[in-house]
């Protein structure tokens, strides 16, 4: 099955960005009809954004998010099977480089800070093969453990290595950032329970990791948030860095609260490919009470 999946990512990847987009926009749209809890679950979550006016561009944007979902989910087979200086080529627009080199001027080592917003993994790879130093990122083992060894092996090569999110990984990528090296994390997926603290993210109660703010505040390391945007009608990506902005304190609640703000802006920024379908609001533990 793995050399399978391989085999069918490595031709998916032979098509080109437009026409590959243009499937994902098809499977996206059949998404929104068939996939009903997804939907469901979407709608809500988008409805806590307050991103759209009225129902009507409600609806509008959820369709664009399952057509923009799906396009990730095929521009996996560039990430994890093209070349990086293939990669590096659909890169058509980069905003705010200034920011990392500065950081690399202090002699720092290097947050990154994505969302589920746009596509990250060819970002990375971008940030990877770019940067003069190594790149970790950290990442949640797929259900699917044998899809884990086609994941690591597209994204463990040339400069960039990951980190499982575990104790371990906690350690590697604290390595990496005393080391000067660069690292990416991703604030929005739920951590584990005891790992993290109650934050509002778009006004409700979420369950928020501390370890980004936690590692932001490290000696030395300066933290960057980024995303890479996809171009419309197939013309690439577009990568932008900005710094983390608030004051972090080293206050675990009032940190985690810096950080769901800053998503909240990038989402803002970019709604349609943000990963609304994502279970952002589950429990890891008895919410907080008022």
């Amino acid at each position: 099955m793995q050399k399978l999946v391989y085999v069918v990512f490595s031709l998916l990847a032979l098509i080109p960005l437009p026409i590959l987009q243009g499937i994902g926009s098809i499977v996206g749209r059949l998404g929104y009809y068939l996939a009903t809890n997804e939907r469901k679950r979407t709608t809500r979550n988008l409805h806590f954004s307050k991103l759209a006016a009225n129902d009507q561009q409600a609806e509008k944007l959820i369709k664009s998010i399952f057509a923009e979902t799906a396009k990730s989910g095929l521009e996996l087979s560039i990430a994890w099977t093209r070349s990086s200086k293939h990669i590096v080529s659909l890169f058509k627009e980069v905003h705010g480089w200034e920011h990392i080199e500065e950081a690399i001027a202090c002699n720092h080592g290097l947050l990154l800070i994505t969302p589920h917003l746009g596509n990250y993994d060819l970002a990375g790879r971008y940030l990877s093969e770019k940067l003069p130093f190594p790149l970790t990122a950290m990442y949640r083992p797929p259900k699917i453990s044998w899809l884990e060894s086609i994941m690591n092996n597209g994204r463990v090569r040339d400069n960039g290595y990951t980190a499982p999110a575990n104790m371990q990984g906690v350690k590697q990528i604290v390595r990496a950032l005393k080391n000067k090296e660069a690292t990416i994390v991703l604030p929005d997926q739920v951590p584990g329970e005891g790992e993290g603290v109650w934050a509002t993210f778009f006004g409700q109660p979420a369950y928020t990791m501390t370890l980004a703010s936690r590692l932001a505040v490290m000696p030395k390391v300066t933290a960057l948030f980024f995303c890479g945007e996809r171009i419309p009608h197939g013309r690439g990506f577009a990568l932008h860095i900005a710094p983390l902005e608030g004051t972090l304190n080293g206050n675990r609640e009032h940190d985690a609260q810096i950080i769901n703000n800053n998503v909240e802006q990038w989402v803002a920024r970019f709604p349609s490919q943000y990963l609304f379908g994502y279970n952002r609001y589950k429990s890891r533990k008895a919410r907080p009470t008022n």
